[in-house]
C-alpha cells in the first residue's frame, strides 16, 4: 500500500471533523474522503498525486500557499470535480474556516504533514509551466511603466475564448439586471443603456470611450443615441474585433477605434467613459489620470467613471498591503492592477477640476455578472481548452468564481460615479435621476 495514502487519510479525516462541509476529497488511487458526516460526494477536490501537497506544505510556510493552490490548480495536480469554485463555497454547510487552526490537533498535523514535507519532488515537478506574468513592473510611467504588454497579457487570449463566456454583446465589464428574469445578453445591454442616458448623450455628441474593448458601448451609443464615437484599446485582439465590428453593423462614419494608450489620445470630447479601465492605471497614476481626462473633455461635459474598489482602510500604507489572493490575482491575471476606493475616486475627481454629482453602487450586479460568466465558461470549458489551453482554463475558472465570491461578500465593491468638468453655473443635469429608471 502507498504509505502516504494512509497518512493522506488520517489528516484528510481529522479536517473532515472539524470541517463538516458538504463535499468530499478524492486522493489520487481513486479513494474518496467526504469532508463531513453527511457530505455528498458528487462535488470533490481530486488530489492528482502525493507531490501536489508536497508544494503545497512547502510555500505555505513562506507565504506563497495561494499562489501555489493557483499552479497546483493550473497544471491539473489538483482538481474541482463536478463544478467550480461557487459550488465548492455553496457547499460548504456548516463548514467554518474561522479559527480552524486552533481546533486542529498539532500532533496530528505533524504526523500528517511531515512525510510530504520530507519527500523528494522530481525534476519534472520542479520545472512546471509558469502561468504568471513575468516581466517588471514599474509602478510609474515616469519610471518606465508600459502598460501595453500588461493589458495584452490578459486581454489578447483569443476573441474566441472571451466569446464563450461573454455571449454576443462581448461585454467584459459588470452588467445591469433590472429584473430576476433578466439574461447576461439583456444586462449587458442595459449596462450600455443605463451608461448612455447616465452620460445624457444626444445626436452629435462627440464620445471617447477610455479601454473601449470589443467596442459594444461605442457602437451601441452610435446605433441608439446618434452620437460620433470614437474608442482607444491597447489589446490587439480587441482592436482588429472592433475594426470587424463597426464593419458589420455599416457604423464607420459613425464610430472609429485606435490601437492607443489613452496618455496619447488628443482632442476635445463632450462625454467620456471608463467603463472597467482604471483598475489598470496603478495607484501612483491616478493623478496623470484624471489631469488627462479633465484635458480631454469640454466644460461642463460629463464623465462617467465605473471602477471597481476596495473598501477603505485606516491609511494608505495599510490598504497598500496586497492580501495573497489579490497578489496572485495580478500576477495571473491583471498584471500591474490596483483597485481604489470609492472615496479616493471621488476625491481624485474633485482635487482635478471635476464637480461629482453621483455614485451608483453595483456590487451585486457584478456578483451575478461574474457567476454568469462562470456558468457559461464552465459548461463550455473542453472548447475553452482548446483555445487557451487546460490550464488557463482552469486559472480563469477560478478567477471568475473567486471574483464572484467577492462582490457576494463584499470584499469588493464597484461604483458608477458620474463627474462633469467643473464651470460656473448651472450643471444642466436634471435636478432628480428619476428618468434615469424609466
Amino acid at each position: 500500500m502507498d504509505r502516504y495514502i494512509e497518512v493522506a487519510r488520517r489528516l484528510i479525516t481529522h479536517l473532515a471533523d472539524q470541517l463538516q462541509a458538504d463535499f468530499a476529497v478524492e486522493l489520487w488511487n481513486g479513494e474518496v474522503l467526504p469532508l463531513g458526516k453527511d457530505a455528498r460526494t458528487d462535488l470533490r477536490l481530486k488530489i492528482m498525486n502525493p507531490e501536489a501537497i508536497t508544494r503545497l506544505v512547502r510555500k505555505a510556510p513562506l507565504g506563497k500557499g495561494f499562489d501555489q493552490l493557483i499552479q497546483l490548480l493550473a497544471d491539473g495536480s489538483l482538481r474541482i470535480e463536478g463544478g467550480t469554485l461557487l459550488d465548492v463555497a455553496a457547499r460548504r454547510g456548516s463548514m467554518n474556516t474561522k479559527g480552524l487552526f486552533k481546533r486542529l490537533s498539532k500532533v496530528q498535523l505533524a504526523r500528517g504533514l511531515w512525510p510530504f514535507l520530507m519527500r523528494s519532488l522530481p525534476k519534472k515537478e520542479e520545472q512546471l509551466e509558469k502561468h504568471d506574468y513575468a516581466g517588471d513592473i514599474a509602478d510609474k510611467v515616469e519610471k518606465g511603466r508600459d502598460d501595453k504588454p500588461l493589458v495584452q497579457f490578459h486581454y489578447d487570449l483569443s476573441n474566441a475564448f472571451y466569446g464563450l463566456f461573454l455571449g454576443p454583446t462581448m461585454a467584459y465589464t459588470c452588467a445591469y439586471w433590472p429584473k430576476p428574469e433578466t439574461t447576461l445578453d439583456e444586462a449587458q445591454t442595459a449596462k450600455f443603456d443605463m451608461i448612455c442616458r447616465k452620460l445624457r448623450l444626444q445626436p452629435g455628441d462627440r464620445m471617447l470611450d477610455i479601454g473601449s474593448g470589443w467596442a459594444g458601448l461605442i457602437c451601441h451609443a452610435a446605433q441608439h443615441y446618434g452620437v460620433t464615437a470614437h474608442g482607444v484599446t491597447l489589446a490587439q485582439e480587441q482592436y482588429d474585433f472592433a475594426q470587424e465590428r463597426i464593419a458589420r453593423l455599416g457604423l464607420q462614419d459613425k464610430v472609429t477605434v485606435e490601437l492607443k494608450d489613452y496618455r496619447d489620445v488628443t482632442g476635445s470630447f463632450d462625454k467620456i467613459a471608463s467603463i472597467g479601465m482604471f483598475e489598470h492605471v496603478g495607484l501612483d497614476n491616478h493623478d496623470a489620470y484624471f489631469r488627462k481626462i479633465h484635458s480631454l473633455l469640454r466644460p461642463r461635459g460629463l464623465y462617467l467613471h465605473h471602477a471597481i474598489a476596495r473598501p477603505a482602510k485606516r491609511n494608505m500604507k495599510t490598504f497598500r498591503r496586497k492580501r495573497p489572493e489579490f497578489a496572485a490575482l495580478t500576477r495571473y491575471i491583471f498584471p500591474g492592477g490596483e483597485l481604489d476606493t470609492v472615496g479616493m475616486s471621488a476625491n481624485g475627481l474633485e482635487s482635478h477640476g471635476f464637480e461629482v454629482h453621483d455614485v451608483e453602487a453595483w456590487r451585486e450586479h457584478y456578483a451575478r455578472t461574474t457567476k454568469a460568466w462562470t456558468e457559461n465558461l464552465y459548461a463550455r470549458r473542453d472548447e475553452a481548452a482548446g483555445e487557451v489551453g487546460e490550464a488557463k482554463t482552469r486559472i480563469w475558472l477560478l478567477y471568475l468564481a473567486g471574483c464572484s465570491l467577492a462582490f457576494e461578500r463584499s470584499a469588493v465593491g464597484i461604483f458608477q460615479t458620474l463627474a462633469s468638468k467643473k464651470a460656473k453655473g448651472p450643471s444642466g443635469l436634471p435636478p432628480t435621476r428619476e428618468d434615469l429608471y424609466r
